[in-house]
C-alpha cells in the first residue's frame, strides 16, 4: 500500500518524479473504481486528484492517515473541504496554474461567437459555394465590453488578455474588497449591470449554493441580443434550459459552455442543445493544455512534497 496516491491523469514527468521519491501508486482511472480507491487510500498520506475524484466523507473515513489532498486545478466542489478541515487534512488547489489556458479559451471562443457563422463556412466553401454575404458582416472583438463574473486569479488574466485585444473590462466579484489592486484594471459593477452592459460575459466564480443558476432566465433577459456567454467555471452556474431557450430565440448571440451541470451530459441535455448552431460545447477542457497540465501537476507535486517532508 502506497503513501502517495495519484487517482487521475497527470503529467508523466511530474508523476514519475513523485514515484521516484515516495512510495507512490498511480492509476489514471482509479477515480472511477470507487471500491479499489477506498482500499488504496487506507494507507495513503497524500492523494493527487483532478475533478473526477469525489473526496467526500465516505472516502475520508477510509483514509485515516491522509494529510493532504493536492488538487490539479482550482475548483473544490468535488472535495468536502469542511470534512477535510475537521480531520486536519490540507486541501491544496493549483491556483493560477491553468489561468493562461482558460483565458485563451475565453478569448478564442468569444472571437468565434462574435464572428457568427464566419468560422463555420468550410462545408459551404468545399461544396463550391462562395456566399460572402452569408458569412460576412460579423463583429470584431476590439471595442467590445468584456464582463467578468469572478475576478480572481483566472478572471484577472482574462481581463489582461481582453484589454490586449482592445476591449473595455468590467467585473463583478462578491468577495473582493474595493481596495484590491485588481480594480485598477477593471471597472467594478453589479451583476445586473454587468450582464446588461457586456458584449462578452465570462464566468469565473466557484460553484456555491448562492451561485447555482446565477445566470438564468432573468439574467438572459437583461443581456444584449448581440452578447455572448462563456462558462469555463463550473456547471450549474448557468441554467441550461434557460440558456438553450435564449439561444434558440435569439435573445443572445451565442454561448460557449465548457462545463455542464452533469458531466458527461445526460440524454436530456443533449436533446436540449440539439441543433443549436450558435453554441460551442467542450468537455471541461478550457484549462487543459500541455503547458497547463505540467504547471498544475508541478504545483500539486510541490504541495505533496511539502507536506510529506513535514
Amino acid at each position: 500500500m502506497a503513501d502517495v496516491l495519484i487517482s487521475e491523469f497527470m503529467d508523466k514527468g511530474v508523476a514519475e518524479g513523485l514515484i521516484a521519491e515516495f512510495d507512490t501508486h498511480w492509476d489514471p482511472d482509479l477515480w472511477s473504481k470507487r471500491d479499489e480507491l477506498k482500499r488504496e487510500i487506507a494507507s495513503a498520506k497524500a492523494i493527487v486528484v483532478r475533478n473526477g475524484t469525489r473526496v467526500d466523507v465516505d472516502l475520508l473515513d477510509a483514509a485515516p492517515n491522509l494529510k493532504v489532498v493536492a488538487r490539479m486545478g482550482v475548483g473544490l466542489d468535488t472535495i468536502d473541504v469542511e470534512a477535510c478541515k475537521a480531520r486536519g487534512i490540507e486541501v491544496c488547489p493549483s491556483i493560477g496554474a491553468n489561468a493562461v489556458s482558460v483565458a485563451e479559451y475565453v478569448i478564442a471562443t468569444a472571437m468565434v461567437l462574435l464572428r457568427g457563422p464566419t468560422y463555420f463556412a468550410t462545408p459551404d466553401v468545399v461544396a463550391g459555394a462562395w456566399d460572402r454575404p452569408k458569412f460576412a458582416g460579423s463583429t470584431e472583438i476590439a471595442g467590445r465590453v468584456m464582463g467578468i463574473v469572478g475576478f480572481g486569479s483566472i478572471g484577472q488574466v482574462v481581463g489582461e488578455k481582453a484589454r490586449g485585444m482592445g476591449m473595455e473590462v468590467i467585473a463583478y466579484d462578491a468577495m473582493m474588497p474595493d481596495n484590491h489592486p485588481a480594480w485598477e484594471h477593471a471597472r467594478r459593477v453589479s451583476l445586473d449591470d454587468l450582464v446588461a452592459e457586456a458584449d462578452v460575459i465570462s464566468l469565473h466564480c466557484p460553484k456555491l449554493p448562492e451561485t447555482i443558476d446565477l445566470i438564468d432566465k432573468r439574467q438572459f433577459a437583461r443581456m444584449k441580443p448581440e452578447a455572448v456567454l462563456i462558462n469555463s467555471a463550473r456547471g450549474g452556474i448557468v441554467n441550461e434550459a434557460d440558456c438553450a431557450e435564449a439561444l434558440r430565440s435569439g435573445q443572445i448571440a451565442g454561448a460557449a459552455l465548457d462545463t455542464l451541470d452533469v458531466e458527461p451530459i445526460t440524454p436530456e441535455v443533449c436533446a436540449l442543445f440539439q441543433g443549436i448552431d450558435n453554441l460551442i460545447l467542450t468537455p471541461h477542457v478550457a484549462g487543459v493544455t500541455k503547458e497547463s497540465n505540467r504547471r498544475i501537476a508541478e504545483v500539486a507535486a510541490a504541495n505533496v512534497r511539502r507536506v510529506m517532508r513535514g
